[in-house]
């Protein structure tokens, strides 16, 4: 048996303006750890790409038209994940993060899920997302939560491109 809280789904940027740095915080953690994955290793925030970097400084600009989704322990950020506005009856999920000293508690799954929710009552028939190839436990997670590889529709190298009918 554990002690571990209760962790949480919120829709930000509902929650106050405090939230936005546990946000920033994951967001960061994200891009500097694809960013050294992909070889192009940086130092910090400011070493990161403009459009990556304006995510961080500005999600609620960066993310203005979309759903974001946090998972709270408490008033702790313990991992993320953005939902596109639906276009056409598609939805497209990024930026999944789950803090790595948070991992192995459902988080993500959990992330997916009330993802998968939200698209659902809004009318979105399809979700997809893009994912490095190297990144075979998250595959391995979408997989089991009923994505399938599809054809690519982005050009970058490494990237796999998977979808799932709601």
């Amino acid at each position: 048996m554990t002690d571990q809280p209760e962790v949480v789904v919120v829709r930000w940027p509902g929650r106050s303006p405090s939230d936005e740095g546990g946000l920033a915080e994951l967001l960061a953690a994200y891009h500097l750890r694809t960013e050294a994955e992909k070889g192009e290793a940086v130092a910090g925030v400011d070493g990161l790409p403009d459009r990556y970097r304006a995510e961080i400084l500005d999600p609620r600009t960066a993310f203005g038209g979309d759903v974001v989704l946090v998972a709270l322990s408490g008033d702790t950020a313990m991992g993320c994940l953005v939902v596109t506005a639906p276009v056409g009856g598609r939805a497209e999920l990024k930026r999944l993060w789950t803090d790595p000293a948070c991992r192995g508690r459902g988080i993500a799954s959990g992330l997916v899920g009330a993802a998968l929710a939200h698209a659902a009552e809004n009318g979105v028939e399809t979700v997809g997302l893009s994912v490095w190839t190297w990144r075979t436990g998250v595959i391995a997670l979408y997989e089991r939560l009923g994505f399938t590889v599809t054809e690519s529709w982005d050009e970058r190298d490494q990237l796999v491109c998977m979808e799932r009918a709601l």
